[in-house]
């Protein structure tokens, strides 16, 4: 298929079963990719890998900065390749390959949480607040009718100052505490309101892989976050 056999219109200006059936398989892809990401820790921590990734960055700052700077290129290719409409199959290993990018970043923090403070009840009680805020803003996003595309510049300028704090916190060991957790929290939940009514207003009906993916990096932020929030509150 050429990209001028491409419809290339906005969901949005589309026939409503179009739209319902294209926003079916974006969520149908979102617990794809999910479930991917849980497998591959699960890989993780049976064979070893988690915790050979936590022994690796706990032996300084840079080792850290090693692993965020590959999830951070890796995240920006595999953005690349779900981007191409006429490559399925580069769009499916995109976002699986972003689920084992997830897995990978979050493997240090899980062991931490699993084997060294005994949290598996945090843990879930994070999930499942991230399942419900998640829940909760989609449907705040579908039903409102004002366009949330005025909150792209503050979620951008959010994103990073943030980048800039998590470096400077490991680069100088200062402590990033309660608060911060909560700010990324809320950036989160304002990404999620974002990128739910964006894929609907500029996404053409080929690309529900790459919804998918915006999506789904978003709710392992807020996941990340929450967390994060809990295990500060166990202290």
């Amino acid at each position: 298929m050429s990209h001028s056999e491409l419809d290339l219109r906005p969901v949005i200006e589309l026939d409503e079963t179009t739209r319902g059936d294209f926003v079916v398989r974006v969520y149908q892809h979102l617990m794809g990719a999910i479930a991917a990401f849980v497998a591959i820790e699960a890989l993780f921590f049976t064979t070893g890998i988690a915790e050979g990734i936590y022994d690796f960055v706990s032996g300084g700052s840079s080792r850290w900065l090693l692993i965020m700077g590959l999830f951070m290129v890796g995240q920006w290719m595999v953005g690349q390749a779900a981007m191409d409409m006429l490559n399925p199959g580069k769009q499916y290993g995109a976002l699986f390959g972003m689920a084992a990018l997830e897995a990978l970043i979050f493997a240090p923090f899980l062991y931490y949480a699993f084997e060294i403070e005994s949290a598996g009840t945090t843990v879930a009680a994070a999930a499942l607040l991230t399942a419900v805020a998640f829940a909760g803003l989609t449907v705040i996003a579908m039903i409102t009718r004002k366009d949330l595309s005025f909150i792209r510049p503050m979620i951008m300028f959010g994103g990073v100052a943030a980048m800039v704090l998590i470096l400077g916190a490991i680069l100088f060991g200062f402590n990033l505490g309660v608060w911060f957790s909560v700010a990324m929290i809320a950036l989160a939940g304002g990404s999620i309101l974002y990128q739910t009514q964006n894929i609907i207003r500029r996404y053409p009906v080929q690309a529900h892989v790459a919804a998918s993916l915006t999506l789904f990096t978003s709710v392992m932020m807020l996941f990340w976050y929450v967390l994060r929030l809990l295990m500060q509150m166990r202290r």
